[in-house]
């Protein structure tokens, strides 16, 4: 049975001006547990999310009147609806039409004739996200009802000092000041924006971690993360997470950023940098250590996840995904940037074309790109 956040049965809006594909695709779409409404046109469709939830939308592109991207875009525009994941299925298959869709806020992208078995396993990935999203609003306002208790309990300025000690786990001091001072939106409510994913690994870590001994594991663990650090510090990163050797970080979110693919390839090379410095350290003591590092650009749903009394900030969304896949293709010393990173840094760096890659968890080859530094400065060499 498809069930959605609060364990109900998932709601899916079809929308097909033509009666024998809409009927298709619901009678799909029911015959695995999920409840369905059709309606024909982008107007209906706008209709039947004013009268009811949904958990997730099939949008055919060619209609009358109001078209698919028309349609996607009002869903985006309204706050209610803006984390609601969209399907387009469409006849059309344009690589054009595909980025218009994206552009419009589209999550995924099929053609006709549909292939059953990937729009299903399309649909759970989207629901399992919708999941994760939902749970996340419950627990920011949770989060939201625990602030308020507490600013009853304790003066303003000792709030302020312990609100300002929890994001600086996060955030950059310059960034969660500004989030202090109001410039910035609350970081712990869930919200979608566009982010640019820098995912870092050591290549060598395993094998180093099995044959020494704990002490010396920590203490090269330690002088890692610092290195790593302060770097993300520099560029005013958010630190997504730390899992051992692994370390994830994203640009533009609290606060925008100019170029945001061009300020992440800065950041990932001075990592790789300072990763180098470090590697001709630990090599002096027999330890073969080299970083590897994935970039990618798109849309996520970033706030608070987690429990009372442990909350983490995080990113949910096929971005953090790729870049981590990037990372895990590439071998010590090596930057992997995903095809959107790489056209908006094209001009900038010097690059090599990996061509398409077999990713793990994606059902289609991957372009990406091996960066070798800025061009006109010499990459050092891990």
């Amino acid at each position: 049975m498809g069930e959605h956040a609060d364990g109900q049965q998932a709601r899916i809006l079809v929308v097909d001006d033509t009666p024998a594909n809409a009927k298709l695709l619901a009678d799909l779409i029911e015959h695995h547990g999920y409840a369905t409404r059709s309606v024909a046109s982008g107007p209906e469709a706008i209709a039947a999310l004013e009268d009811a939830a949904y958990d997730l939308i099939l949008l055919d592109i060619v209609m009358p009147g109001m078209d698919g991207y028309e349609v996607c875009r009002r869903i985006r525009q309204d706050p209610r609806w803006v984390a609601l994941p969209v399907v387009i299925v469409t006849a059309l298959d344009a690589r054009e039409e595909r980025i218009k869709g994206l552009d419009a806020g589209a999550d995924e992208f099929l053609s006709k004739p549909i292939n059953q078995s990937e729009l299903l396993a399309r649909v759970r990935s989207l629901l399992r996200i919708k999941k994760m999203h939902d749970a996340m609003q419950r627990q920011a306002a949770e989060l939201s009802d625990w602030a308020a208790t507490l600013e009853q309990r304790v003066t303003q300025g000792v709030a302020e000092v312990e609100r300002l000690s929890r994001l600086k786990r996060f955030f950059s001091p310059k960034v969660a000041e500004l989030i202090l001072s109001g410039g910035a939106g609350d970081p712990l409510q869930s919200h979608r924006r566009e982010i640019v994913v820098v995912y870092l690994d050591l290549r060598g870590f395993t094998a180093f971690a099995e044959s020494w001994e704990p002490e010396e594991v920590m203490r090269a663990l330690a002088a890692y993360h610092a290195a790593m650090g302060s770097i993300v510090m520099e560029y005013e990163a958010t630190l997504e997470r730390f899992t051992g050797d692994a370390m994830m970080v994203f640009l533009g979110d609290l606060v925008a950023v100019d170029q945001p693919a061009e300020k992440a390839v800065a950041l990932a090379l001075a990592m790789r940098d300072a990763a180098i410095e470090l590697s001709a350290n630990w090599s002096k003591r027999g330890v073969a250590l080299g970083l590897a590092i994935g970039i990618d650009q798109g849309f996520a749903t970033v706030g608070a996840i987690g429990f009372e009394g442990r909350i983490d900030y995080a990113a949910i969304g096929t971005v953090t995904n790729l870049a981590c896949r990037l990372c895990q293709h590439g071998r010590a010393g090596e930057i992997v940037l995903s095809q959107r990173v790489f056209s908006d840094v094209e001009a900038l760096v010097e690059a090599e074309d990996l061509g398409e890659l077999r990713l793990h968890g994606f059902a289609r080859p991957t372009r990406a790109y091996r960066c070798l530094g800025f061009a006109g400065r010499k990459a050092k060499v891990g």
